[in-house]
């Protein structure tokens, strides 16, 4: 019989990450054998003990899951919710595991999400000390200048802080709006659309191209592909900084 700390069995469960994991305790979503658990670090005596998120009963995945997805608008990056909008786990079927999307995209956000069952791949990924850049595409009212692109590059200043420093390039125009790429190495809550609101334009669409290594290329609204072992572990290649 295995002692664990909860947050850990949880992402070994791909429940999410070590730290949403511990979020998801503190919201008192979790039981211990129905009883209501909030204490971080709490241990459990797997698999004498039963663990339900959400009411429902969590095990450790045997077989894991990497899953790209090209995310629509107006799908919600969750795995349920409880006004019945439609969640990005909706989308992938033949999969008989508990997937769970690696960080998120706007509601009004589309393109490239990762799903996973594998709680340490999650959190190696989105732990903030990975940096991992992400690159989104856009079109914004207005058109950028050099000035901006020099603000981006030298981070921007939000109600949460200053931000690392970004990318910014023209790389189109939409009658009088431009089409602009951005790239950030974080995940902060609208951080693309706070960033180009705080610069004077504000974003009119938002797309993610790619993660890291991984691009969204050809892949069509809704539809979703596994990752190759190749394309995970150079993904898992990004997190370990020099």
């Amino acid at each position: 019989m295995e002692e664990i700390r909860l947050q850990k069995f949880m992402a070994l469960c791909g429940v999410a990450s070590r730290r949403e994991s511990e979020k998801i305790i503190a919201a008192g979503r979790v039981y211990i054998n129905g009883k209501c658990v909030t204490e971080q670090g709490t241990k459990i005596q797997y698999p004498k003990d039963t663990v339900t998120v959400d009411d429902i009963v969590i095990k450790p995945e045997k077989t894991k899951h990497y899953i790209m997805l090209n995310k629509p608008e107006g799908v919600l990056s969750s795995v349920k919710d409880d006004r019945g909008r439609e969640c990005v786990v909706s989308l992938v079927d033949g999969i008989d595991a508990r997937l769970y999307p690696v960080g998120r995209l706007d509601y009004d956000t589309t393109g490239l999400l990762i799903l996973t069952n594998d709680g340490d791949f999650m959190n190696r990924v989105t732990h903030p000390s990975a940096e991992i850049w992400k690159t989104y595409r856009a079109v914004v009212r207005g058109v950028p200048d050099e000035s901006d692109v020099k603000h981006f590059a030298q981070g921007i200043i939000l109600d949460d802080g200053k931000t690392l420093p970004a990318v910014l390039d023209v790389v189109g125009y939409k009658g009088e709006n431009a089409i602009v790429e951005v790239s950030i190495r974080e995940g902060r809550n609208r951080q693309i659309r706070r960033m180009l609101d705080r610069i004077g334009h504000g974003v009119k669409s938002l797309h993610r191209v790619s993660y890291g290594t991984l691009r969204l290329e050809d892949l069509k609204p809704g539809k979703w592909r596994r990752l190759s072992p190749e394309e995970v572990n150079e993904l898992l290649n990004c997190t370990e900084r020099e």
